[in-house]
């Protein structure tokens, strides 16, 4: 063994990191399928308003309490519809970027996730 326990010429052992490579790569693959089926709830209005979305970002549920609807003021149930949806969204990206910081030690690469 070389200087830096690296076999003589100073490269590691490329089966090794290719072994490490694969292996990480899986937990990723099952960290992102968890996150995919993982469903995220966020509510408005007190409570009035809730919606769920899943991990890919997909509306899957809205609940409005009815005492919210108002015909005569439909732009406050559709603002609060979309402070709950984008709070819900907000819930994904934070925990997708947690979850995948483990693997990426909290490097910025475009288009992993």
């Amino acid at each position: 063994m070389a200087r830096g326990g690296y076999p003589r010429g100073g490269m590691p052992n490329m089966n090794n990191m290719m072994k490490q490579m694969q292996k990480m790569q899986k937990q990723m693959e099952e960290a992102q399928q968890k996150l995919e089926e993982t469903e995220f709830t966020a509510t408005a209005g007190g409570g009035s308003i809730e919606v769920t979305v899943n991990g890919k970002k997909e509306l899957v549920a809205v609940k409005i309490e009815e005492e919210v609807v108002d015909p005569d003021d439909v732009e406050m149930l559709q603002d609060l519809i979309i402070v709950a949806v984008n709070d819900a969204l907000n819930k994904v990206t934070e925990t997708s970027e947690k979850e995948m910081g483990k693997f990426t030690g909290g490097m910025n690469i475009p288009g992993l996730f």
